[in-house]
């Protein structure tokens, strides 16, 4: 581990983190929870908010794909979406929500500043984010996809969006 110039539990827990929080509404599929807190460990995310009916640690699934990342991430729980916007809002966050609609940021075209403060919401493995969460929002950031299919899983999408967020602040 020496080798991979990895961090200690305890040494991630007092790094200086990104200003970027991942927020999971409704999601299904604890795995997919799992894969979100690894993800945000790799890239020193603030935290994660989980919202709705979305696993919270600890679940037998999340400590699964997550791999210990569910110990070393931030995360807090509210009720449902709304309630983590006001939230990230009374913070000063921008929120966007990862999603497909008209007058989405394509994700290439993202132009954020080191210093600003970004949560990014990903929603329900069918059904995406709720609209009354999307008009909460400060925008929409979408993935561009070539092929027949117009839709990733929560995890990859995730991956995907948070690796750009960050890749631009490094």
């Amino acid at each position: 581990m020496d080798e991979l110039n990895r961090k200690t539990p305890e040494e991630f827990k007092r790094s200086e983190k990104t200003p970027v929080i991942a927020v999971l509404e409704n999601i299904r599929s604890a795995y997919n929870v799992g894969s979100v807190f690894r993800t945000s460990d790799a890239f020193l995310l603030e935290s994660i908010y989980i919202t709705g009916y979305t696993a919270k640690p600890p679940h037998k699934e999340i400590k699964k794909t997550a791999l210990g990342a569910e110990d070393t991430v931030d995360w807090k729980y509210f009720t449902n979406a709304n309630e983590a916007i006001q939230y990230l809002k009374s913070l000063h966050y921008k929120v966007y929500a990862v999603e497909q609609v008209k007058n989405s940021i394509s994700l290439e075209k993202i132009d954020f500043k080191n210093d600003d403060k970004i949560a990014v919401i990903f929603g329900n493995e069918v059904s995406g984010v709720e609209q009354d969460t999307i008009l909460q929002c400060d925008g929409c950031i979408e993935i561009p996809q070539l092929g027949m299919k117009h839709s990733l899983n929560i995890a990859t999408a995730a991956g995907v969006v948070l690796w750009e967020i960050i890749r631009n602040r490094m």
